[in-house]
């Protein structure tokens, strides 16, 4: 809506204003050439990252050096998190298809893809209970020499179809009543999340079948301070985080796994000042470094859904926080790409001071940190589909990223 008790809001007359001064001034940007089929490099770039997106039905691959997108892989309903061979040869979508569009026969498979051509090269069956859920997060899973990939089932039953990927078939269905979600620890190991705070540790054979069923002692209190499921990984370690700001590191070299001693990304001080964590994909971590990115916000409780408009960056084995990171509006981003205001000119850049001053900045819902020796931070909202990508060790924004989708969700990078 335009109006409100006040009148026209200001910075809805401000935008209008320069969408009319900007966009009949813009010069043709040219077209992409038709005709071609061209093939992806044998290993992926090290800033190239995915972007799912929920109302297309795809993921789209894109190079954050350049802003150019790559290519994209169609896929079924709902929320799909590309899973990638440690050769990065392969990438395995699981997803699901109904006989009618939106209803009918369902069919569940994990489509394998060419990394090079995006074609697809095999489809393997799944029992049709692939869960479906809103963050997408940790919704598979591949063990760490790429052998066998589990997919989180719900039914409302849990349990993991285990997929033998060399063979092309389903090796197992694993039942875990009460435990969700499914990360990788290890060769022939998962971890899922219980509900009543604990952590059950699913070891399967060379054959993909059920080894052992290991479930720990609670680890956190669903009660008083649940974690969310959206963990990092972090070498050897998954963090996990709670509501309140808790980390709950988990040791991947022993057998079972072990908890470390937990630590708080906020202070007495943060905490007065209302800063939570928040988003759809809060949490990421550099494992060379060792550090550990969280998407920031000032709210109240029960707010760690809500976008972040900082990221704190912290030393995990010191427990410190070594940097924060002030993002500025995503919407302000999306507008200055659309009307042509990134080659630098006197114009350009008043137009963009502009954007930034009178738009609001609602923050952002996902952030990713890519692994190599330069890495950079990918912040992305859902609506209007966003991403901008900054340097990973200062912070500065690099780039915004245009016509990246509808809808964004899970970003992923192989």
């Amino acid at each position: 809506m335009l109006w409100y008790k006040g009148g026209v809001k200001p910075w809805l007359v401000s935008l209008l204003a320069l969408v009319t001064l900007v966009s009949g001034a813009r010069g043709d940007e040219g077209s992409d050439p038709l005709g071609q089929v061209l093939s992806l490099p044998p290993r992926p770039g090290p800033h190239w990252i995915w972007l799912s997106d929920l109302v297309l039905q795809r993921t789209a691959l894109f190079d954050t050096d350049t802003g150019n997108m790559l290519g994209m892989l169609s896929a079924g309903m709902g929320i799909v998190a590309p899973v990638f061979s440690p050769d990065h040869r392969e990438i395995y979508l699981a997803e699901t298809y109904y006989s009618r569009g939106t209803r009918g026969e369902r069919t569940d498979v994990v489509t394998v893809y060419d990394a090079s051509s995006l074609l697809p090269i095999a489809e393997i069956p799944l029992p049709p209970k692939r869960a479906d859920h809103a963050s997408g997060v940790a919704s598979n899973a591949i063990t760490d020499d790429g052998r066998f990939l589990a997919v989180f089932n719900l039914t409302p039953a849990t349990s993991i179809s285990v997929v033998d990927l060399p063979a092309r078939r389903l090796s197992a269905e694993i039942p875990t009543p009460g435990c969700s979600l499914v990360y990788p620890a290890g060769a022939r190991r998962f971890l899922m999340l219980c509900g009543d705070g604990s952590l059950l540790s699913v070891t399967i054979d060379d054959a993909g079948q059920e080894k052992t069923l290991q479930r720990s002692a609670p680890f956190f209190d669903p009660n008083a301070d649940p974690v969310t499921e959206k963990a990092a990984r972090a070498g050897n370690q998954w963090l996990f985080i709670s509501f309140a700001g808790v980390v709950h590191p988990v040791d991947l070299s022993s057998d079972p796994p072990s908890f470390a001693k937990t630590w708080s990304i906020v202070s007495e001080e943060d905490k007065r000042a209302s800063w939570r964590i928040g988003g759809t994909q809060q949490l990421t971590a550099h494992a060379a470094s060792g550090r550990l990115y969280a998407l920031m916000h000032q709210g109240g409780r029960d707010t760690h859904k809500d976008p972040g408009t900082e990221v704190w960056v912290f030393d995990i084995a010191a427990h410190a926080r070594v940097q924060r990171i002030a993002l500025r509006s995503p919407i302000a981003g999306f507008l200055r790409r659309h009307l042509g205001l990134t080659e630098g000119s006197f114009t350009a850049r008043i137009a963009s001071w502009l954007l930034y001053a009178v738009l609001p900045n609602p923050g952002v819902d996902r952030i990713l940190v890519t692994q190599d020796e330069a890495p950079v931070l990918v912040t992305g909202t859902t609506f209007p589909s966003t991403l901008e990508v900054h340097d990973g060790r200062s912070g500065a924004l690099l780039r915004d990223i245009a016509e990246v989708g509808v809808a964004g969700s899970v970003i992923a990078s192989p």
